[in-house]
């Protein structure tokens, strides 16, 4: 492929400057939080162990990786996915008590705090499905910058109608979790595609998840104020 040519490819299909790391870094900052303030019974115990985990996982990809994810960071694409794994097993773990809880009648009498709790797990539910997203399209950041990948995983609408965004439009952390939120309200895809089996599979589990967790945790309330 000549530089002429190069030049001609929007931003997505081009090596570039790679995606910051920091924006994806706060959300899970976010994440540890609220996994600390859910209340014991939803978490996994002992219950510092996994937002230990996750601060320190946390830490090191942020000591390793501080700017773009771009080049050759295999360690810090280890630790990312690392991190992932712990923050999904805890929300994981939470979501599962949380079932079992309200399917057996020990939640409590309270709508407001079980209510709470269910969007503490239900957002990050869309936090980690969206860090999901961002890691496996096209190979994850560091391969999306060097825009080796001809074909995406994810189709947004810019690639198709690059007349909707500058030519140097590329999908950032905050289209991945615009993702995850629209496909865990609508239980679909919105405007953006998947077009891979991982892709399809994941918003289909995504889907399963937060629809068990709305009609459970809703019911569940209502049932309560009656």
């Amino acid at each position: 492929m000549s530089s002429h040519d190069s030049g001609e490819l929007p931003a997505w299909r081009r090596a570039t400057a790679g995606a910051h790391r920091w924006p994806a870094a706060v959300t899970i900052g976010a994440v540890i939080g609220v996994q600390v303030l859910l209340p014991d019974r939803l978490v996994i115990q002992p219950d510092w162990l996994l937002p230990g985990l996750s601060a320190l996982l946390l830490l090191t990809l942020v000591a390793l990786g501080p700017g773009r994810a771009a080049g050759d960071h295999r360690h810090a694409r280890k630790v990312a996915l690392s991190l992932l794994l712990v923050v999904s097993a805890g929300n994981a773990g939470s979501a599962v008590l949380l079932v079992g809880h309200i399917l057996d009648g020990s939640i409590g009498d309270h709508a407001g705090p079980l209510l709470a709790a269910g969007a503490g797990v239900y957002l990050t539910n869309v936090v980690v499905f969206s860090l999901w997203y961002w890691e496996f399209d096209r190979g994850g950041p560091a391969a999306r910058a060097a825009g080796t990948q001809e074909y995406p995983d994810l189709l947004f609408p810019q690639m198709t109608s690059p007349g909707l965004a500058p030519r140097d439009w590329e999908p950032a952390y905050v289209d991945y979790l615009y993702l995850a939120f629209t496909n865990a309200t609508a239980f679909s895809p919105t405007d953006v595609l998947p077009l891979r089996p991982w892709a399809k599979l994941t918003m289909l589990a995504q889907s399963v998840v937060s629809l068990v967790l709305v009609v459970l945790v809703v019911a569940r309330a209502v049932n309560i104020l009656h």
